[in-house]
């Protein structure tokens, strides 16, 4: 993320790229697991009521919204 660590520096409150390269490793670990269990549910419930799909729809576009966070600080 340009500008990421100058902003920090001033507040104290600097991470290091080791740091943050290690979280968005853990962060992408566990939104693959989220991303792997909602298409095992897509596929157990192919007949899936409305509000279902609607959450599975929910949970599909905040996984892409974070996924495309994590891309943003590479």
């Amino acid at each position: 993320m340009e500008g990421f660590a100058d902003d920090n520096e001033t507040h104290g409150n600097f991470v290091d790229t080791e740091t943050l390269r290690s979280l968005r490793h853990d962060i992408n670990n566990q939104l693959s697991n989220v991303l792997l269990a909602l298409e095992q549910l897509r596929y157990e419930i192919p007949d899936a009521s409305e509000d279902c799909t609607f959450y599975m729809d929910s949970i599909s576009i905040s996984a892409a919204k974070i996924n495309a966070l994590l891309k943003a600080t590479e």
